[in-house]
């Protein structure tokens, strides 16, 4: 199978480094050409599935804009410009919650939305994570820090309380890297 072409793109709305949207002239591989392709360019992000020293899985409940109700959700941030993505997770590790790893196992980076963009997430499994008592959270929701064995865990997964796809996929990546099936 062979690639998209893009032939051009130009920006439509500019909004904030939170969204930019594009139109782009795609050309594909049999020689058709569309010429009005949305784009999306919202910011790359990490996400972290954290297990403590005692095996416990460090997560929030929370709420969000966009979430009808309280949602469990992982770790994880924007990238900064130029940001290694494992820096990134490790830092935001440390603000969002106190804990710091040392032994992180990279899940893989996974794109939002196939067709249209919306940025890349990089998913790590850190092990090992200690409370070092430097929690420096800028989120606007109010959340809960949580430590939830394996089997709450796979119980919220089951019962749909991650309810932001990435944070489901995070979590799910990390337990079946723990088995030893993945990675």
């Amino acid at each position: 199978m062979l690639p998209w072409k893009t032939l051009s793109r130009q920006t439509v709305y500019h909004h904030s480094k939170y969204l930019t949207v594009e139109n782009h002239v795609v050309q594909l591989p049999d020689g058709r050409i569309f010429d009005q392709w949305n784009w999306m360019i919202t910011p790359d992000y990490v996400n972290i599935a954290a297990l403590t020293e005692d095996g416990r899985w460090v997560c929030f409940r929370q709420v969000k804009y966009g979430i009808e109700g309280e949602s469990l959700a992982a770790v994880g941030g924007y990238l900064e410009p130029d940001e290694d993505p494992l820096e990134a997770a490790k830092r935001e590790l440390v603000e969002e919650t106190g804990y710091r790893a040392d032994d992180w196992t990279y899940l893989g980076k996974y794109r939002v939305d196939a067709s249209h963009g919306a940025g890349t997430g990089y998913f790590y499994l850190a092990r090992g994570a200690r409370d070092v008592g430097a929690q420096h959270s800028d989120d606007l929701e109010e959340q809960e820090l949580l430590l939830l064995s394996r089997a709450e865990v796979e119980a919220a997964l089951r019962a749909g309380e991650f309810k932001v796809l990435a944070w489901a996929t995070i979590m799910a990546l990390a337990l079946l890297a723990e088995q030893k099936e993945i990675v």
